[in-house]
């Protein structure tokens, strides 16, 4: 009996244990800035070499009541940023530069795989894991809000390297 009560007080603090490392994984990950009803939650990057393009995802909120959108990001890490959006077609991925991201009053928008994202053109220095990447976003409200992006795999991103599956695509025309 007492094996019993030894395993299962192995097991609960083996439980407490798991719980405590994700309570603290995710709070290092569920970074939020805020500025008036702006709303930049969980900014994230993923590794990647110096002088290659890097990428950035977040999810903007609109707490406010009328409509903003995202005019430029600019980071001293990257010689430019730009915004793209990615559709798929036809079996084929599509990615078209954006000069401004809606954010509809109160509404969201996320930058995330496979839809809306940040390219990091240009990167000075490698992004490594653990890294963080500082950023300003500019609104079209005029707001200017500082973020830092966390490098690493992000909630919920696909494990794959930088760029990969990209195929060689040139996101200098377009």
């Amino acid at each position: 009996m007492a094996a019993i009560i030894i395993e299962e007080n192995v097991s609960v603090k083996i439980l407490f244990a798991a719980a405590a490392a994700a309570v603290i994984a995710s709070s290092a990950q569920a970074a939020s800035y805020r500025l008036g009803g702006l709303e930049v939650i969980q900014p994230w990057s993923r590794p990647a070499a110096a002088g290659t393009t890097g990428v950035g995802y977040m999810t903007l909120a609109n707490r406010g009541r009328a409509l903003d959108a995202l005019v430029a990001v600019a980071s001293p890490v990257a010689r430019k940023v730009e915004m793209h959006s990615a559709s798929m077609a036809g079996g084929i991925m599509r990615m078209d530069r954006q000069d401004r991201v809606a954010i509809p009053a109160g509404g969201q928008v996320a930058f995330a795989p496979g839809g809306y994202h940040l390219m990091l053109v240009g990167l000075a220095k490698p992004l490594k894991a653990g890294d963080s990447v500082p950023a300003t976003l500019t609104f079209a409200s005029g707001a200017k809000l500082k973020v830092d992006f966390a490098v690493g795999t992000g909630l919920g991103a696909p494990a794959m390297p930088p760029m990969a599956g990209m195929g060689g695509m040139d996101h200098m025309t377009h």
